[in-house]
């Protein structure tokens, strides 16, 4: 497969989409250490699992092999951007999240959002 600028793309871990949605699911975890204990299988847990399965989504779409599939699990990983979302504005309008900190990984967010809208669009065309 080769990617955006011709580079060449043999795993899932090439795809620059993938390595930003890892990082954003990092933030996440570091950003949930600080929420109450209360909130460990609440929006801890949603924001965690949501964040990682963004990624998550993105490599196993890869690993099918079938630009379809592949297509489908990037829909997924909107899915699960979007849940990330709406937990952050949730944790936000709570105050378990800042400005700033909500902010910044609203940003993240949307970023992610782009590249992955541009590589659906990107994979249909060369159906």
């Amino acid at each position: 497969m080769v990617g955006k600028g011709g580079q060449t793309i043999n795993s899932y871990k090439d795809i620059k989409v993938w390595q930003m949605a890892i990082d954003l699911a990092v933030d996440c975890y570091q950003l949930t250490k600080k929420f109450p204990k209360e909130e460990i299988y609440g929006l801890t847990a949603q924001i965690r699992r949501a964040a990682s399965s963004i990624a998550a989504n993105i490599a196993e779409g890869h690993g099918r092999e079938v630009t379809g599939s592949f297509i489908q699990f990037l829909r997924i990983s909107q899915g699960s951007l979007k849940e990330l979302e709406t937990h952050m504005l949730i944790s936000h309008r709570i105050g378990l999240i800042e400005e700033s900190e909500f902010r910044q990984m609203t940003e993240k967010c949307d970023e992610i959002g782009r590249m992955v809208r541009a590589l659906i669009r990107s994979l249909q065309e060369k159906r």
